[in-house]
């Protein structure tokens, strides 16, 4: 058996107009990756604040995000897939700039292999609660602004 690591990961919360912003993978099912929010793994010496920020703009290809706050820690076990807890750090990020409803975005892999491919979109709120693998754990505290 294989020991269990523990990984920082910085997700985001970005909502305009009552919508949120979510992904796809292009290259992937539904029943692989599901819909996601922006986020990834924190780098070594990396504040999870800026790792937010890093992730928004690389997984939806815009720039202009500030965080507006941190909303909290949640921790979610995602064994059988490999034997990790992500310790999740939730930010809800402002968007200063127009979007289309549905735009195509690549994330670059750091020359490491070919881009990943994505559809970003935005759904209600509401319907957050597709979001894959507990991503929406911390949805409610945007309520309670």
């Amino acid at each position: 058996m294989r020991d269990t690591i523990t990984r920082d990961k910085a997700l985001c919360y970005i909502v305009r107009d009552g919508r949120l912003l979510v992904f796809r993978h292009l290259d992937y099912s539904y029943e692989e990756v599901g819909i996601q929010v922006p986020g990834g793994t924190v780098k070594p010496g990396e504040d999870p604040r800026e790792a937010a920020l890093r992730e928004a703009r690389e997984e939806t290809g815009l720039a202009d995000f500030t965080v507006v706050r941190k909303l909290g820690v949640a921790h979610y076990d995602i064994t059988p897939y490999r034997p990790e807890i992500q310790r999740r750090h939730f930010f809800q990020l402002a968007l200063h700039q127009e979007t289309p409803d549905r735009w195509k975005s690549n994330e670059d892999q750091d020359g490491l292999g070919e881009p990943i491919r994505f559809e970003c979109f935005w759904i209600p709120l509401e319907h957050g609660h597709v979001l894959q693998s507990g991503q929406g754990a911390l949805l409610a505290n945007l309520i309670d602004q």
